[in-house]
């Protein structure tokens, strides 16, 4: 496990003796490349460094121990091999987890599409309510939201909507939304009073930049028509709905809200380029082995994730067994305590994997 530390201490070492140079370049990209890497460098180089002098100290009192004659001394030194092995074990433990190979899309904005799935109405409108959670969560986190594209349903809520969150770490907390999200309440469809199941579907992409995903224009069918539904002055007046179908893969993206044309295109290509990279990285995954590709932030659109129950005012993740009481809460926004809790389960699975 440990066989790299001397070579990313050196690295580090390297990368600070270029840093002033990297910052006076003006080259921004470089720039902020190099302190991501330093970043992610110095806590392991310090926590090898620290691991390194400890592992000196427990010798030393070892050897002192061995030769000792003195009862008081050699208790003495007891307790200080006791101590140093006990910190040692603790430091070998964060080197460890510091090691586990970092998310390629951490760092990135995220773009989540939801979508009432079964259940008709009452499908559009839980929805809508997972919608409002996000945007909660996003708003108790002082992150920037921005819904791209939105096809309201006929009693307020969405037959799908799609919203990019930008934040450093909103990859990192909101990879393990992706998923069936199951209700079980009365609906406001119900004039019974009986419970129903019904479910919405979350996908969550991490938002592609430009280069990294070259969109060929002869691989595009762009169609306009007119908008429908709620809206300003144009809708329903001008062509400025998009429609972008990616022929090579058959993705097919609209956009419908902005009153511009140019505007809904440029949201359905902010789209169309996320799918596209999702569905990269989700190819390059199944190279992977089995131990590396089931980690616990998988959930595609087909496996049920969650579950609300209204009656007993539970959420319960079925990935990790974990159930929680509170329901407002969770619908208002407080999903932190969930999300640590995958985040821990994510990180135990990948250092009990041998490829970690």
């Amino acid at each position: 496990m440990f066989e790299r530390l001397a070579d990313l201490q050196a690295e580090l070492k390297e990368l600070e003796a270029n840093l002033a140079e990297i910052y006076a370049s003006g080259d921004q990209d470089a720039a902020r490349d190099a302190g991501r890497r330093h970043a992610e460098l110095k806590p392991i180089v310090d926590a090898y460094e620290e691991r390194r002098r400890v592992e000196a100290d427990l010798a030393d009192a070892r050897e002192l121990l061995d030769g000792e004659t003195d009862p008081d001394m050699a208790e003495y030194l007891e307790g200080e091999v006791a101590a140093k092995s006990a910190l040692l074990e603790e430091l070998e433990a964060r080197l460890a987890a510091l090691l586990v190979p970092k998310d390629p899309n951490d760092g990135r904005n995220v773009i989540v599409e939801i979508r009432g799935a079964e259940g008709g109405e009452e499908a559009n409108l839980w929805a809508g309510d997972l919608f409002r959670m996000y945007e909660r969560f996003a708003e108790r986190h002082g992150w920037q939201f921005e819904v791209l594209s939105a096809q309201a349903s006929d009693m307020g809520g969405y037959r799908d909507v799609t919203f990019v969150a930008r934040a450093p770490n909103a990859w990192s907390q909101l990879k393990y939304e992706g998923g069936v999200h199951r209700v079980q309440r009365v609906p406001a469809t119900e004039s019974q009073g009986r419970i129903h199941t019904s479910a919405a579907t979350v996908a969550v992409l991490p938002e592609a930049k430009e280069v990294e995903v070259a969109l060929d224009p002869n691989d595009l069918e762009v169609d306009v028509y007119r908008s429908s539904g709620p809206g300003g002055q144009s809708v329903n007046t001008t062509d400025s709905a998009v429609r972008l179908t990616h022929t090579p893969t058959g993705l097919v993206v609209t956009c419908q809200d902005e009153k511009s044309q140019l505007q809904n295109k440029e949201k359905a290509m902010r789209i169309l380029r996320a799918r596209l990279l999702q569905a990269e990285q989700a190819r390059q995954d199944a190279e992977l082995s089995s131990t590396r590709r089931g980690q616990v932030k998988g959930g595609g659109r087909g496996e049920k994730i969650r579950t609300y129950n209204y009656k007993e005012s539970r959420v319960t993740d079925h990935r990790i067994k974990l159930t929680v009481h509170g329901l407002p809460n969770v619908l208002d926004g407080d999903l932190d305590g969930i999300v640590e809790a995958l985040a821990t389960a994510e990180r135990a699975d990948q250092l009990a994997s041998p490829e970690s």
